[in-house]
């Protein structure tokens, strides 16, 4: 029976994993298609692109990456340290560059005051946040598949 992946990562063992995620039914991803000759290329400056910003909003490195016609591979370096350094802010505009947010971390953001109750869940949420958000590989994985799924329409990915 398969492991759950967030049983199968260890930070312990290794901050590097190789991820590999492919097109189904036959699409493509990149390259040029030869049963209808149509050319996808323009895709790879895409990947490429949204790739390379993930450092800047979560606690990975890209160690190495390669796009081909219908896949990509590419070996994150989780950075579990940088990630526990970063101030309550630094996490709530790091979320808010990826969402909306809710009132409550806008309340946060702009230095109003809040409650005690308000003040109790803005850490668990927080600590959720810093831990799921920003060097959980699943998480990383499923927003680069977001932003490149919204310029590369009809493409499904699986994610291995």
């Amino acid at each position: 029976m398969p492991k759950p992946r967030k049983q199968q990562i260890s930070l312990d063992a290794t901050p590097y994993y190789h991820c590999v995620s492919r097109c189904v039914r036959r699409a493509f991803l990149c390259g040029t298609d030869t049963t209808t000759g149509q050319s996808y290329e323009h895709r790879r400056g895409w990947l490429e692109e949204k790739l390379l910003i993930l450092p800047q909003t979560f606690a990975i490195d890209i160690a190495a990456y390669a796009i081909m016609s219908n896949h990509y591979h590419v070996v994150l370096h989780i950075d579990k340290k940088q990630a526990d350094e970063w101030t309550d802010i630094e996490v709530v505009e790091r979320w808010h560059s990826l969402f909306k947010g809710n009132l409550f971390s806008q309340k946060f953001l702009k230095g109003e005051s809040l409650d005690s109750a308000q003040r109790s869940n803005k850490q668990d949420s927080l600590n959720k946040k810093k831990h799921l958000g920003f060097f959980a590989l699943n998480f990383t994985v499923k927003i680069f598949h977001r932003g490149v799924g919204s310029r590369c329409r009809n493409l499904l990915f699986l994610y291995e």
